[in-house]
């Protein structure tokens, strides 16, 4: 009796065991039928969020276009419309003839003879006045707005809050200079740069200054003959790009003299501050951009402090780009992207390009990764890039 009872008890657990083994094998399947179909659906998410498309925008390339952080502006002479990256109208900003308009990538600032609006990303002006004479230029940033007025050589710099409250001014600096240019800069674009051309010097003269806004001019400096055409801020510094150097300074305007590379037959093309802060700036032949035909076969990238890095395109482009830290160059029909110098460009084919449309000029990218991109017709198109 009892031996009959040990073989029922020994097949009861052989029975117990194939049957775990049985369990354990269907959860493993199922464990991996559930993967599979996971990664199917990641896969086929990716692919839809980043296949490349394009959008007809209602805008011509004459008007003048801009990006603004993730949407698109344009002004037709006579209203300044503000796009979602595929085309749709967010609102419409009535400003007359004659207009111009400065945007960081949440504000804008437009005048109109000494009329000045500043506008926020909704299309709600924060100010509208007049100023005391003719605005000259304006920019924009975070938190103030610079407005130039006055005459030509005897301007006045006035910084105004996003709500048109006066935060400074500077009128003796710029006496006997053109004032071409300025820019906010800092963790809140707390500084500000200026660039002058001194118009009764002896010589060509450009002159960078930098200040705290409210507080004190906090640098100084004489470019020389060396003339100065694009300042960007990132990586913690200033980098001041002329027709022959490109140099690196501090928030007080102190050079930097290991930050200085030479970029002599190279010209400014596009740049971005990435997610660590650092910039990266994209340069083009001169030689390959002077005149209406555009023909690109090498790009230079600086990525933060680095050293150069060279790209050499497999066809002769009309525009390029960095994005995400990804070069992009567009051709008549196609865009080429890469991530490294190492990497070969990947090609790929814009499938719903309309009939007859040839891309003729890169005119910015969206934050949100899309190509805004004029046509040989005059046609302009939003593109979503690949990644």
């Amino acid at each position: 009796m009892q031996e009959k009872r040990g073989r029922r008890a020994m097949l009861y657990r052989d029975r117990t065991q194939r049957e775990k083994h049985t369990l354990r094998r269907w959860l493993i399947i199922l464990s991996v039928a559930v993967a599979v179909a996971a990664g199917f659906f990641i896969i086929r998410s990716v692919t839809a969020e980043t296949r490349v498309s394009s959008q007809v925008l209602p805008c011509r390339a004459t008007d003048d276009v801009s990006v603004f952080g993730e949407d698109i502006l344009y002004y037709d002479s006579s209203v300044i419309y503000c796009l979602k990256g595929g085309g749709g109208i967010r609102w419409s900003f009535p400003v007359g003839a004659n207009a111009r308009f400065s945007a960081s990538d949440s504000n804008l600032v437009i005048w109109n003879g000494a009329q000045l609006y500043i506008v926020d990303r909704n299309g709600h002006a924060s100010y509208n006045e007049t100023m005391d004479s003719a605005v000259q230029f304006a920019r924009i940033g975070k938190k103030y707005c610079a407005v130039v007025i006055g005459e030509d050589t005897e301007p006045t710099l006035l910084i105004k809050n996003l709500d048109g409250t006066q935060a400074d001014f500077e009128r003796e600096e710029y006496s006997g200079m053109f004032l071409l240019d300025a820019g906010f800069y800092g963790d809140s674009d707390q500084y500000l740069w200026t660039l002058a051309y001194d118009y009764y010097g002896v010589a060509i003269n450009t002159i960078l200054n930098t200040y705290q806004v409210g507080k004190t001019n906090t640098g100084k400096i004489n470019l020389t003959s060396f003339l100065a055409y694009k300042v960007l801020w990132g990586s913690n510094s200033l980098r001041v790009i002329t027709t022959q150097q490109m140099y690196k300074y501090d928030y007080r305007a102190v050079l930097d003299n290991s930050g200085t590379q030479l970029v002599y037959g190279w010209q400014y093309e596009s740049s971005e501050v990435d997610k660590r802060g650092n910039l990266n700036i994209l340069m083009v032949r001169t030689a390959e951009i002077n005149g209406a035909d555009r023909r690109l076969t090498t790009l230079r990238v600086y990525r933060g402090d680095g050293t150069p890095e060279p790209y050499h395109l497999p066809v002769a482009c009309v525009g390029a780009a960095i994005h995400n830290g990804t070069v992009y160059a567009f051709a008549e029909d196609r865009i080429y992207h890469t991530d490294s110098p190492g990497k070969a460009f990947k090609a790929e084919l814009i499938p719903d390009l309309p009939e007859g449309k040839v891309l003729a000029s890169l005119l910015g990218v969206t934050a949100g990764g899309r190509a805004v991109v004029a046509c040989t017709d005059g046609s302009v198109l939003s593109i979503v890039l690949p990644k």
